[in-house]
């Protein structure tokens, strides 16, 4: 029975609520290089893990989180001071059952809770980074993860699992890492970016830059921050989160707090006030640049490019075992992308298990109760663990 505790110099822990928290400076000997050619040295990377570390390391499972998301999967984020973003699936006998696995996630590359972007200070300068961060790609993240995992000396992972941009980085590492990887749950996901997509990054990140307290970037230097332009960027990403049907269901086109429309441009609508609300509580948790970095890194994703354009060869040779899930009503990442992806492994004849699960909340369903998704989950996770001999702690 091994427990990963770090107590050394450039590592601070912290427990909260359960497991244990820590960042790790990395690259100082060997920097990160990334896909545009630059490189980043003596970075930090922020993670959280729970569960015991059996005696072969075995029962480590990696879970990738999305856009907005952070290491807090489950207990009170101490950023937001509300519960973890993924405690239906993670936990004790929850699907991802950390009285089995031992769970890693980890801050991504850019992001601003802990590891490195562009609102930590560059070591070079000694200046916030800003706009001179580097822009970064997803497998640029994937990279980084991986050197955190050779620092803690994981060389194995029984399962990456992850949802929308955390599934991009789940099938970015079982093709750029296949032989670590032993099981692959990429739910709520795409192998590359639409141009739609694209899309909606694109009017987030122009709604970011008009705000006039953006300041080219270096608004972290002044006291105002682009909170207006981050809540219409959060606004507009978060209807392409939930579906229509999922919408008209909660809200339709009921009053907020009133008989009848007041003929003015307050929030006559309960879906406006709800929206108004998404944006606000978002600008305090998330930082503006971060939000233009990693909805980049997602636009530039597609697994594809390096392969000649065929999804099939980023995985040929696989050995490992993939679990492919979609929700009938996302239109952010469809049903139909998805089986793109299980057709991609089946010509290659990699193992792929694939489940289209019914529900009207969209995209955002994966993060939501949802009793399919985590009987799938869980079946796959336990049958796979049981098939490797997986050891209990």
């Amino acid at each position: 029975m091994i427990m990963l505790f770090f107590m050394e110099q450039n590592i601070s822990t912290e427990i909260q609520d359960e497991g244990c928290a820590a960042v790790v400076n990395l690259g100082r000997d060997v920097p990160l290089r990334l896909d545009s050619g630059e490189e980043i040295s003596s970075f930090d990377v922020a993670y959280k893990c729970w569960g015991e570390l059996n005696e072969d390391k075995s029962n480590v499972v990696l879970v990738c989180h999305a856009l907005t998301g952070d290491h807090y999967v489950r207990g009170i984020n101490p950023i937001t001071g509300k519960r973890g973003w993924w405690e239906t699936m993670v936990g004790p006998d929850k699907p991802v059952d950390t009285n089995r696995y031992y769970v890693i996630c980890i801050n991504v590359l850019g992001s601003c809770a802990g590891t490195v972007g562009p609102a930590s200070i560059n070591p070079v300068t000694g200046q916030l980074y800003g706009l001179d961060f580097p822009v970064i790609t997803i497998g640029d993240m994937v990279r980084a993860q991986a050197m955190l995992l050779d620092y803690l000396s994981i060389d194995s992972l029984f399962a990456v699992i992850g949802g929308s941009m955390g599934g991009m980085q789940t099938l970015q590492w079982a093709a750029d890492y296949p032989e670590r990887v032993k099981t692959c749950v990429a739910i709520a996901t795409t192998w590359r970016h639409s141009a739609q997509n694209i899309a909606f990054h694109e009017v987030g990140r122009q709604a970011i830059m008009a705000d006039v307290n953006w300041n080219h970037g270096r608004y972290l230097d002044g006291e105002d921050k682009p909170h207006a332009g981050l809540a219409v960027a959060r606004m507009a990403a978060h209807i392409t989160y939930m579906s229509e049907s999922g919408l008209t269901s909660r809200f339709g086109r009921n009053l907020q707090d009133r008989d009848e429309v007041a003929f003015g441009f307050d929030a006559d609508f309960q879906i406006e006030s709800y929206l108004r609300h998404q944006g606000i509580s978002f600008v305090d948790r998330f930082d503006a640049n971060s939000y233009l970095y990693i909805t980049r890194a997602m636009d530039y994703y597609d697994l594809s490019a390096d392969y000649d354009g065929v999804l099939a060869n980023a995985f040929q040779g696989t050995k490992t075992r993939f679990c492919l899930l979609s929700f009938t009503s996302d239109w952010l990442y469809t049903t139909v992308e998805s089986r793109h992806i299980v057709r991609s492994l089946n010509a290659i004849g990699a193992r792929v298990s694939f489940a289209d699960i019914e529900m009207d909340k969209g995209h955002d369903s994966f993060l939501l109760e949802c009793p399919d998704m985590d009987a799938v989950v869980r079946g796959f996770l336990q049958s796979e663990a049981d098939a490797m001999e997986v050891q209990l702690p």
